[in-house]
Parts: C-alpha cells; structure tokens; sequence
C-alpha cells in the first residue's frame, strides 16, 4: 500500500484518490485516539452541533433518511452522515439532504488535508479511510452550518470513529450478527459495542431486539443514566397494508398517534424504521406535543432508500436491495412476499468475501425460483465460483447459473425472469441482491434514479 496522501485537490477524483490511499473500511485498529486528534486540531467541529446517532445490524441508512426528512420538514438545516456509499463517494455526506457536489467535496477534503498529515505523523497509524471521512464530514457541517446532523455509524459504536459526538438521541436498529469477526460472534458481545454511542443523558430509541441484545443495552442505559423509549411499548408501528408504491402505516409515537401516512417503501422492516425515525424526532425536541400530521404526511411522502428495494427497471422488473446478511435477507424475502407478486423471481447474487454467504442464500432460497451466481468488481468480493458451491449446496444444480461478469449476469436473470412462469399473466422478475457495492454496480449499470 502506498504512503497516505495529504495534500490538497483540484478535483473529486483526486479527493477520492487520497482518500483510498488510506486504510480501508475493512482494516481496523480499534481506538478512538487518532479521530479525536484530527477533530481536536479542526477546532472540535463536532461539538458545533447537535445530532441524532445511529448503530444495528440493519436498517441505518434508511433510518437516518427518515430523521432527516423529519427535521427539514420542521425547517432545520441538516447534515447527514451515512456508509457505505451505494454508487459515489461524496453520497456519505449530505447537507439539507442533498449529497455534497464535486466542489463541495473537493473543499471539504482541502479544509482538512494539512490536519491529516499532522496526525499521520504523530501516531503509530495513519488515519484512516473511514476517519479522514468522518472528519470531513464534521467539517463541512460545522462550516454550513447545520442545526443537526444526522449520523450513521461505519461499524460498531464504541471505537467507531463517528463516535466523538455527545449525541442528543441515540437509535439502535435490530441487532444481529454480522461483521463477527471485528464485533464478536455473539449478538451480546455485537450488542455491547453498538451500545457505546449511548451518552449520558441522553434518549435511547431502541427497536425491536432480542433478549439479549436488549439486556445490554439497557445495562449501558442505565450505567449512563440515559433514558430508553422502546417499539412495542413506547412507540410503534399500530397497523400497516401494502398499497400501490409503497404501504399505507399508523403510527404511535412518543407524543401522539400519526394515521395514514402513505410510505412510498416497501417491507414491515421499514414501517418499523418510520417508527424509530418518527421517536427519534419526537425526542429530539422533547415537550408534550406531537408533530403536525400534515408534517409527518408530507415528510414521509418523499421518502427515498436507494438500493433498498428499490425498482430500476420494468419489463421485466428489476428490483434492487442491499441485504448482505441473513437478517437483511429474511427482511427483503418478506417484504417481497408481502408487497408483490412476482412469478418467477430471479436472484443475481454477489456478496463480499468475509460475509456469511450460506445464511444469506438459505434466508432466499424459498423465494427464488433461480439464483445467476455473479461478483463485484472490487478485490473483497466473494470469486463467483467460490459463491456457487455453497448455492449449489442450498438451492441444488438445477437452480444455479454462474456468470461471473455482473452486467452479463443481469441479462441472463432478466432473460430467465422474461421467459418463466406457468402462464401468460404471470410477472417475473430479477432481484440483485448480496451487497451494497453489487447493488451500487448494478445500480449505475441500470440507471438507478437518485
């Protein structure tokens, strides 16, 4: 690898190059020293504003979409910090919703690069990939400025290098088991770290867990003195139907009942997120009364979760979705159970290397008459053959095409899907599914919309 690139850009793709220079999101070295001396000599951007924190397995990004709708909507200027990026670089950070433009995170990278030479040279590591965004990204909102921010953690919580903020309200997505091997291999041990980013004081808006996972938590909440708010109890979601486009959701939160409002997302798993996002505002301004239903309406109405169920094509269709592991999975194969009728359904499967492979492909196999065994483009990525033996193990030969060249992959699915059924009113359709960088690929191969 070579040395790490501290000077300042002229242009993205040189922003972007120095930043892959560095560590990448995958090599860890768990401490929160080299973040905190970066934002200590930006002048601690992260103390400038207030903010909304969020750590899970799953369901983050689409969470953190829905505050920061919510919070527009109630006229505050937002910044928001998500990962990983689905298509470009610049998407992880966003100011009033809309991702930083090339110049804006040219600038963003320059504000910061003389600082990150100075921390390279004083500790053992270099900054990271994942700090030297971090840092940008409280810079640029301290620079905006915004009245909120937003914040998705990379991994974890405790070490995560978003971790220097004091955040007003922390929200924790369904717990499960993934990145087991930074994590620990237990939901317990996962739960304990993702728990770090509760700060004392503050609300804990937690959603559906496990026993486990929910025995750490409030163990953390109550050493800290932070308050929790529960979905099921607290706050929920009361009824939900699919509808044309979306599902139609009732909604309890903290300080009232909010009824049809029109979610134009697909799944209960992200009814259960509009729950989490809605308590989560509701928190953040704290007092007694709700929020305008017209508000919440309106807010909720534009939502958008790129790479998330999301559909790029017709004829046949084809359906985006970012699971990358067994509980994302079992959540797409319900909600397209839940809000389609698709006959046959294709998989293109691509996922990462160091994921649980097997796990994912069971979550799918009773929902896809078909997998197109493929990879991404990128080195972490699981070698298409590799991939197709365990398939084979759990779909059978017959079920199992191998391609490993994604774009040839899409059409031999979309060939099949246009070919299947039993009969002439039947729908197929393809799903690309097993990683967010697959997704992102695929995604600017079909055109996705932003």
């Amino acid at each position: 690898m070579t040395e790490p690139v501290a000077r300042p850009a002229e242009t993205f793709a040189e922003a972007e190059d120095a930043l892959l220079s560095r560590w990448p999101e995958t090599r860890l070295e768990p401490s929160l020293d080299r973040i905190r001396a970066f934002t200590e000599l930006l002048g601690d951007p992260n103390a400038a504003f207030r903010s909304i924190h969020l750590t899970g397995t799953n369901g983050k990004t689409s969470t953190a979409r829905m505050i920061d709708a919510l919070l527009r909507a109630l006229d505050l200027r937002t910044g928001r910090f998500t990962s990983p990026h689905v298509e470009k670089m610049s998407e992880r950070i966003s100011i009033d919703g809309e991702p930083l433009d090339d110049d804006a995170f040219v600038r963003a990278f320059n504000d910061v690069a003389p600082y990150m030479g100075l921390v390279d040279a004083a500790g053992d590591h270099p900054l990271s990939f994942f700090e030297a965004v971090v840092g940008m990204a409280y810079g640029a909102f301290a620079d905006a400025p915004v009245d909120v921010a937003v914040v998705e953690v990379g991994m974890g919580g405790s070490w995560d290098a978003t971790n220097v903020i004091d955040a007003d309200v922390a929200v924790i997505t369904p717990i499960a088991i993934d990145h087991a091997n930074f994590l620990g291999g237990t939901v317990s041990a996962i739960a304990r770290e993702k728990a770090g980013i509760i700060k004392p004081g503050a609300v804990v808006v937690v959603a559906q867990q496990s026993a486990e996972a929910a025995a750490v938590i409030l163990e953390r909440a109550t050493e800290v003195g932070a308050t929790l708010v529960r979905e099921g109890l607290e706050f929920g979601v009361v009824t939900r139907s699919p509808a044309v486009g979306g599902q139609m959701i009732d909604l309890q939160g903290l300080r009232g009942r909010y009824d049809e409002i029109f979610l134009p997302l697909y799944g209960v798993h992200q009814a259960q997120n509009a729950a989490a996002a809605l308590a989560a505002v509701e928190a953040f301004f704290g007092g007694d009364e709700p929020l305008s239903d017209e508000l919440v309406r309106a807010a909720f109405a534009e939502m958008t979760s790129p790479g998330r169920l999301e559909i790029v094509r017709r004829s046949p269709t084809i359906v985006l979705d970012a699971a990358h592991n067994p509980h994302g999975a079992e959540a797409t194969a319900a909600a397209l159970d839940d809000s389609f009728q698709f006959s046959p359904l294709i998989g293109v499967i691509g996922v990462m290397g160091d994921k649980d492979a097997e796990g994912l492909l069971a979550a799918f196999e009773p929902h896809l008459e078909h997998v197109v065994i493929t990879q991404n483009s990128t080195a972490r990525a699981m070698p298409a053959e590799q991939l197709a033996v365990t398939a084979r193990e759990v779909f059978g030969e017959d079920r199992v095409s191998v391609v490993p060249v994604l774009a040839d992959a899409i059409d031999e699915a979309a060939g099949r899907a246009e070919s299947g059924g039993d009969d002439a009113l039947s729908s197929g359709a393809v799903l690309v599914t097993g990683s967010v960088v697959t997704v992102g690929e695929a995604r600017v191969l079909l055109g996705g919309n932003k």
